[in-house]
């Protein structure tokens, strides 16, 4: 089976390569800029969150010659630098007649300007008049999403059990049916209105059943409202955040180290709607933005209720942040907490400078006491916490410096400063500089600044990027993160290193034909048991990952990629393990009425620790990347067909087979056999 697979895919690739110098004209789009960062193994929900932004603004265009600073900086695809740029030409050269002349900005690179084009338009500056509440209902745009998904192969926690068995042990049983499904509803007016509701449910949780009246297990609301004279902006219901680099606060999406070089520097973000189905990550009350003249100034409150693990003596030993509300002991930890924070951003800006002052209080309604154990002993331990901070930014002729320097309530502190350079010189992209220190005592529940672990603390870190064009049709983008941790960390029991290194590297064929070649090593350690003894030493362990694509579109609209990936793995003295993956995608576009994709690979990989992750493209709105590990192909088909103007449906469906399993997964998930099927479906109407 493997070998047919294997030859199957040779004979596409070979096709495609023949057939290079048949293909037309296509740059990358900002979804396939997507697709890139997520197979750079960035968290799904963050990448779910980018494309509900990024989908809004390409269905309200901004007209460059009425668009504002405030308006560039927010925009997600551009860095502050690129922004800001992109502000000072338009205010020397208004009124512009094409948004072609974007291209006349020299921060701004060539892959950026197509990524950026289906989001602005050239206009005339039409009269600021205000309009009525019945223009605005009859001008807005209403739409409603419903997705459905089902696992079709069925899994233990769907079985019977007998009462007996269920009063001895009740988790082994899922309080809902088996499948996921969401409602999503959103009113937008320009960019100057967003107005949405949600509703969702997991898989196993349960839906109108006796007990549990209230429908969807999750639901969330968002009302924006921007530019009301000095209101710059108006969030109530749910909405993110961001402060400076994030030392303090980031609830945002966040890029940090990936195929560019050029996103390390962060920007204050002012409230955003959160639309998404996540559970968690987000604020819920209300938060505003005013503006006088070069200063802003953004408050919020959030007051909501969050899952959490409680110690007998009913204090918060850890947080629940999966989502899932399954079984009882799911139900023992669901929304048991309250939570409240408030902050607060001063930001002066003028052309070239621009400083803030950042601060924000949190408060539980109990205390915060995770078990103490070695690796957390600077975990914060209480039922309160403060931090402030100053972030700061200077743009001088192709050089941009910014960083924050924060504090916490503990007296600790941590800082992170960096520094782009965007060159004159024809062969060299941009080259970025970052360098972190924080403490090992830091304490900020709402941090996500750029680093190595999961928390803004116990890191020392030294990161260079750069992107060269040393030929006309090939690009390289290259960076190294040399990191210390001068504490224990979770199971490293002594203080430790890491180092990080990327390079990919790609060649053009023509616009729309390209190879890849992408190269990653991480060298980090761990606690390791050797075969024969009861006690662990830490080791250092090395992971090589390597991959080759090519992407090609053809000019009766089909396209194909072919991947091929290698990871090695080696604890040191212990043997190295191995994983690879060889997979296909073959798509058809037609226009906006149908288009479809079908996914077909196999993979070998040794254990978990090879384990390879392979980007899927989904149904709308949603992104796929999932991870496989021991013997056995995927296959996956999806299509989307414009049923009718503004209706939309999607559909997918999903196979995985296994040839060294017999079960899949464990405990509740466990799936009796070696293959899973699961099917997804989504409608969209608009009107």
């Amino acid at each position: 089976m493997k070998y047919r697979i294997l030859i199957l895919l040779l004979i596409i690739l070979f096709e495609g390569i023949v057939n290079i110098h048949q293909a037309k004209g296509q740059n990358q789009t900002w979804r396939e800029y997507l697709e890139q960062l997520a197979e750079e193994e960035m968290d799904g929900a963050t990448i779910e969150n980018m494309y509900e932004e990024l989908a809004f603004l390409e269905s309200n265009p901004i007209n460059l010659n009425a668009v504002t600073r405030d308006e560039l900086q927010r925009f997600p695809l551009f860095s502050i630098d690129q922004a800001l740029a992109v502000a000072d030409f338009l205010d020397k050269n208004r009124p512009v007649y094409t948004v072609y002349e974007l291209r006349n900005v020299a921060a701004l690179d060539y892959a950026t300007i197509e990524r950026v084009l289906p989001f602005f338009y050239v206009g005339e500056v039409a009269d600021q008049k205000r309009e009525t509440f019945d223009q605005i209902i009859k001008n807005g745009k209403n739409e409603i999403q419903n997705r459905f998904d089902k696992t079709l192969t069925q899994r233990a926690g769907y079985g019977h059990f007998s009462d007996s068995i269920l009063a001895r042990y009740p988790n082994r049983k899922y309080l809902g049916e088996d499948f996921h499904t969401s409602l999503k509803y959103s009113f937008t007016y320009k960019d100057k209105i967003q107005f949405g509701i949600v509703g969702e449910k997991d898989a196993g949780e349960p839906f109108l059943k006796t007990g549990y009246p209230k429908g969807y297990d999750h639901y969330g609301f968002h009302l924006i409202v921007r530019d009301i004279g000095l209101l710059k902006t108006l969030a109530l219901g749910d909405y993110r955040l961001s402060f400076g680099q994030g030392l303090v606060l980031n609830n945002d999406f966040m890029i940090s180290k990936s195929g560019t070089s050029n996103t390390v520097i962060r920007n204050t973000i002012k409230p955003k709607r959160h639309f998404s189905t996540a559970e968690n990550g987000f604020f819920r009350g209300a938060a505003a933005t005013i503006g006088i003249k070069n200063i802003t100034i953004t408050a919020f409150y959030s007051n909501k209720r969050i899952d959490a693990t409680l110690s007998e003596e009913g204090s918060i030993t850890s947080f629940k942040t999966d989502g899932y509300h399954r079984v009882p002991l799911d139900m023992e930890k669901k929304k048991n907490t309250r939570e409240e924070v408030t902050g607060m951003n001063i930001n002066y800006r003028n052309n070239r400078f621009q400083i803030g002052i950042n601060g924000l209080y949190h408060r539980f309604n109990r205390m915060y006491n995770p078990v103490l154990r070695n690796y957390n002993a600077y975990y914060l331990r209480d039922s309160i916490n403060a931090n402030g901070s100053i972030d700061y930014s200077y743009r001088f002729y192709r050089f941009v410096f910014a960083g924050e320097t924060a504090i916490s309530r503990n007296g600790a502190v941590a800082t992170t400063n960096a520094l782009e350079w965007k060159p004159t010189m024809p062969h060299i992209g941009s080259v970025s500089l970052l360098y972190r220190n924080y403490s090992k005592a830091y304490q900020a529940l709402y941090a996500n600044a750029f680093s190595e672990s999961s928390r803004v603390q116990n890191e020392e870190g030294l990161y260079i990027g750069s992107t060269f064009y040393p030929f006309p049709r090939i690009s390289l983008t290259m960076f190294a993160d040399v990191i210390r941790f001068p504490r224990i960390r979770y199971n490293v029991d002594k203080p430790s290193s890491a180092l990080d290194v990327y390079a990919m590297a790609s060649y053009s064929f023509s616009k729309n034909a390209i190879f890849d070649i992408r190269y990653k090593i991480k060298r980090k350690e761990k606690n390791t048991a050797y075969p024969d003894e009861k006690t662990t030493t830490v080791l250092p362990y090395i992971t090589h990952k390597v991959r080759l694509r090519y992407a090609n579109t053809f000019k009766n609209r089909w396209n194909m990629r072919t991947t091929v990936d290698m990871n090695m793995h080696q604890i040191k003295y212990f043997p190295k393990e191995y994983g690879y993956m060889i997979s296909q995608n073959i798509g058809y576009r037609c226009n906006d009425k149908l288009t479809g994709d079908f996914f077909a690979g196999y993979f070998h990989t040794d254990t978990y620790n090879t384990r390879v992750y392979s980007y899927e493209r989904n149904i709308l709105n949603t992104f796929y990347m999932p991870s496989f590990y021991g013997k056995g192909i995927r296959l996956a088909l999806s299509a989307r067909f414009a049923i009718v103007k503004n209706l939309t449906f999607s559909v997918k469906g999903g196979f995985t087979q296994y040839s060294n399993k017999d079960v899949i997964g464990s405990g509740t998930e466990q799936i009796n056999g070696n293959s899973r099927t699961d099917i997804y479906t989504y409608l969209r109407w608009k009107f």
